[in-house]
């Protein structure tokens, strides 16, 4: 029975990089051996025990062959015959088909480091389009790593897409490689590989469609939708944007892809169509609720947000408590940073000063004031007191005068 450390921890090791976890390969043992060892089985699909100290996940070494559709339709073979170079062959990528063994030798039969040098994603082996899964696992690996996919990588992704087993992905799972690449280092990366390989239509056709969509170039230099979505993600590193605003920003221009024609290069209206777009697209990933309540807010309220510096008092009012800014000022600033985003993700316009944002703040803080405890004394409950709030809120933004003065941005 050999014993070698698999995987992400090997590849990270290299990269100089912590890693969370640490996943092991047994090889040449029976599920008998380790139970007697004191493992625990917890794998149901194949055989996978637990250390009896560390907890560790620890795999039998196995090889599988698709029997169905979907990322589930394996059987596996995980008898002691079975050699840790066979093991390696089933990986995803070279990157991720290597071992470490007792002594710290790296085995790596595939070329792993060579493309870790090279930074390149490459295929194993052609059993790589047996699992449709690994179309979004090689694109979120481009976002953590901000590596290149090899050319004959990318055209097995196209016949995984062109094969139509990307249908097969449960939306739990199309979210959960979503959200992770949101959360890396190159997050537009991930958008750009599946685009490259057909993928982003078949899981994102919405944001697929923005790619080819003008507007116009006094707002937008870049020009193209799509290439405006990419420098935002750009922008939500820079600015170390938490995901959810970084989802939201993904989602923000969705409704330009559906102007009409006639209306082109301008996209009046497209923000409540966006926030629409929002909804359906979290509803069919199952977003987690902050991240579509961020999304729909952010794809609805963005073009008022970059008109705070010419809006009138009761206007700046409506905007706030469409945000609900003031019952929740953590997603206000969440808004705002969005907002600001989707004006330095423009070409040339990375350090735009957007002083919307200080504008927003000083009539929030300035609302904050109102002494709500006098106005009920004063007036009786209901529409009376309703309208006697509102009045005394639009009275005091009345006063709060605008802290620099901007160009209006928009679009």
């Amino acid at each position: 029975m050999k014993i070698y450390k698999v995987g992400g921890v090997v590849r990270d090791r290299l990269l100089g990089r912590a890693s969370a976890d640490c996943d092991w390969v047994v090889v040449g043992a029976s599920p008998a051996q380790l139970l007697a060892l004191g493992y625990r089985q917890v794998g149901q699909d194949f055989p996978v025990y637990l250390h009896p100290q560390t907890h560790e996940e620890y795999a039998l070494a196995r090889t599988e062959r698709k029997r169905g559709t979907g990322y589930k339709g394996f059987e596996f073979d995980a008898s002691q015959a079975v050699s840790l170079v066979a093991d390696l062959a089933r990986r995803d990528l070279t990157i991720n088909a290597m071992a470490e063994d007792e002594e710290g030798q790296i085995i790596d039969p595939y070329g792993g480091q060579r493309d870790l040098a090279a930074g390149v994603l490459r295929h194993v082996t052609a059993a790589f389009v047996e699992d449709p899964l690994r179309v979004l696992r090689v694109a979120r690996f481009a976002a953590r790593l901000g590596f290149v996919v090899a050319p004959e990588t990318c055209s097995l992704m196209r016949e995984i897409v062109q094969s139509g087993e990307l249908a097969t992905l449960p939306p739990e799972r199309v979210w959960r490689e979503l959200e992770r690449a949101l959360d890396e280092n190159f997050p537009w990366r991930f958008i750009e590989v599946l685009r490259d390989s057909g993928a982003l239509n078949a899981v994102l056709p919405e944001v697929d469609a923005l790619f080819g969509v003008p507007q116009p170039a006094q707002h937008h230099p870049e020009i193209d939708c799509g290439a405006h979505l990419l420098l935002t993600l750009r922008q939500c590193v820079r600015r170390a944007a938490v995901k959810t605003v970084r989802y939201a920003v993904l989602l923000h221009d969705v409704g330009k892809a559906l102007t009409p024609q006639a209306l082109l290069p301008g996209h009046h209206g497209h923000a409540e169509t966006g926030a629409r777009l929002a909804e359906n697209i979290s509803a069919r990933l199952r977003a987690p609720q902050a991240f579509r309540e961020l999304a729909v807010l952010v794809a609805r309220h963005h073009i008022t947000v970059h008109r705070a510096l010419t809006l009138r008092p009761d206007q700046l009012l409506d905007l706030l408590e469409g945000l609900d800014a003031l019952r929740r000022p953590e997603r206000f600033e969440d808004i705002l940073l969005a907002c600001l985003i989707d004006i330095t993700g423009r070409l040339g316009r990375e350090e735009a000063p957007y002083p919307q944002a200080l504008r927003l703040r000083c009539a929030l803080a300035r609302i904050r004031t109102l002494d709500i405890p006098a106005l009920v004394a004063q007036h009786p409950a209901g529409s009376a007191l309703k309208d006697a709030i509102r009045h005394a809120r639009i009275a005091l933004l009345t006063q709060c005068q605008d802290d620099a003065d901007s160009p209006v941005i928009s679009d």
